[in-house]
């Protein structure tokens, strides 16, 4: 349920805006991931950054630092080798219960089989 009162609105600056459009306009870099390094809704920063197609916001002169740029693109890099990695666990898995299960099947036929005597 939400909080009566007012809602909160926060304002940006202009300067934060094109700073937030340039770290998303990096290559190999999500939106979803610097809207998430800035605290900030994904939706908004594609809102600034068509503002700064249609030209309200200007990007042009804004400098980047080198270093969020670096921890961006790492980040990227980080989760497409985790959900790799996580895929391959999850395929590994079915592969132990395919092959469990086919053991437990043979298995059972064999101990039925060698009470029996013809």
């Amino acid at each position: 349920m939400p909080k009566p009162g007012p809602r909160t609105t926060y304002r940006y600056s202009r300067d934060f805006k094109a700073t937030a459009v340039r770290l998303s306009q990096l290559p190999g870099v999500a939106v979803r991931d610097v809207a998430a390094s800035l605290y900030i809704h994904p939706f908004m920063l594609s809102r600034w950054r068509k503002q700064a197609r249609e030209g309200l916001i200007m990007t042009k002169g804004v400098a980047v630092d080198k270093a969020v740029a670096a921890e961006l693109k790492e980040l990227r890099k980080l989760k497409k080798a985790y959900e790799q990695l996580r895929l391959e666990h999850d395929l590994l898995k079915k592969a132990i219960a395919f092959t469990s299960d086919r053991k437990a099947r043979s298995s059972r036929s064999s101990h039925i089989n060698k009470g029996r005597t013809r």
